[in-house]
């Protein structure tokens, strides 16, 4: 495992907000707004008018500028804009279609840096049965997505205790960049985790050792001057280990990698993907980053 090369500053330039209006979806306002103001990000609020069913046959229809769902949509979209970016720059947004399909085309053309979107955390049945938009989204958008499930509403967020799980049978770079810049623009503590399940007690000593060691090799040598990061070994498996750690060690951000699915289509609907479950259940944000 080699060292992360260097550690450049992230730009959020432009922070994309996707909202559908619900109380959800809005409780993750606060945390866009509080990167826009650090990172001097403009906002792009963005709302998805979900598609019409395919058997659904519509006849004189209104043309879309003047269709109702539309002009209501555009109301609530600027509404929400005055009442909660206050002088941050922001545009607001309005597309028709499917979340996979219309963030990743947003992200292109309005040279977003970051998406942030907040999600009702469903498990189980219910997210078999409906799906997860938020999982459309991190697992489609070519940038990182942060995600607020319905634990991580925090009053007065700061980024104090940053969190970044790292498999090291994987590359750790993406997701480790952003957590190192994150960081040192924030002045936060580094923590940085590896869960090794099913590791027999015996041989526990060692393991944690050794893993450390590899862990302490990711940290490039410019960070050293600035970074000391705390390394933590944990046996449970990655989701439970992540929000053990994220609730003992009172972390502000977990900041992980994730794949894209090979399967887009059917991604949001297989109940057992770990990022997942960690979106749904942790206490503070969480910021994916496509690996």
């Amino acid at each position: 495992m080699t060292t992360i090369p260097q550690v450049a500053r992230i730009s959020l330039k432009n922070i994309l907000f996707t909202t559908d209006f619900s109380p959800a979806a809005n409780a993750a306002m606060p945390f866009a707004l509080t990167l826009a103001r650090i990172y001097s990000s403009a906002i792009e609020l963005l709302h998805v008018i979900p598609p019409e069913p395919r058997d659904q046959m519509v006849f004189d229809r209104v043309p879309a500028e003047d269709d109702r769902v539309w002009g209501n949509a555009r109301r609530k979209l600027e509404s929400f804009a005055h009442a909660c970016v206050g002088n941050i720059p922001c545009r607001t947004l309005i597309r028709s279609g499917d979340l996979a399909d219309v963030v990743p085309a947003i992200i292109r053309d309005h040279e977003v840096d970051l998406v942030v979107l907040g999600t009702h955390g469903r498990r189980g049945v219910s997210k078999l049965m409906l799906g997860s938009g938020a999982e459309k989204v991190y697992r489609s958008a070519p940038c990182p997505v942060m995600t607020v499930g319905p634990k991580g509403r925090m009053p007065d967020w700061k980024l104090s205790r940053i969190l970044c799980p790292v498999d090291l049978a994987q590359d750790p770079e993406p997701a480790l960049h952003y957590a190192l810049s994150l960081a040192e623009e924030n002045e936060a503590v580094l923590l940085i985790l590896n869960a090794s399940p099913m590791v027999p007690w015996q041989h526990r000593p060692e393991i944690e050792i050794e893993t450390v060691r590899r862990l302490e090799n990711l940290i490039p040598e410019e960070a050293k001057d600035w970074c000391t990061p705390q390394f933590l070994v944990r046996w449970e498996h990655p989701a439970e280990a992540i929000l053990a750690a994220t609730e003992d060690r009172q972390a502000d951000l977990i900041v992980m990698g994730v794949r894209k699915s090979r399967a887009a289509g059917l991604s949001s609907h297989l109940p057992w993907p770990f990022a997942s479950e960690v979106v749904s259940r942790a206490r503070c944000p969480v910021l994916t980053v496509r690996i």
